[in-house]
């Protein structure tokens, strides 16, 4: 719920600056995860400090790099 209302005053937010009203900005949901120990709390650092590497080649990403 406070995530969900945070999501939806930040878009309304930024839709009004970008005078972009009713465009989406945040994915449809989000993952949840309850952080248990050190191992765990350590492969979620992991995944945010190299994930951005993988945007060049993710095949979500509009401006790809296309492989040849």
């Amino acid at each position: 719920m406070v995530i969900g209302f945070c999501k939806m005053n930040s878009a309304k937010t930024i839709n009004i600056a970008n005078d972009t009203r009713g465009t989406p900005i945040w994915k449809r949901n989000y993952y949840e995860h309850i952080i248990r120990n050190d191992n765990s709390l350590n492969r979620i650092r992991q995944y945010i400090q190299e994930n951005p590497s993988q945007w060049p080649i993710d095949p979500k990403n509009p401006c790809r790099a296309i492989q040849r």
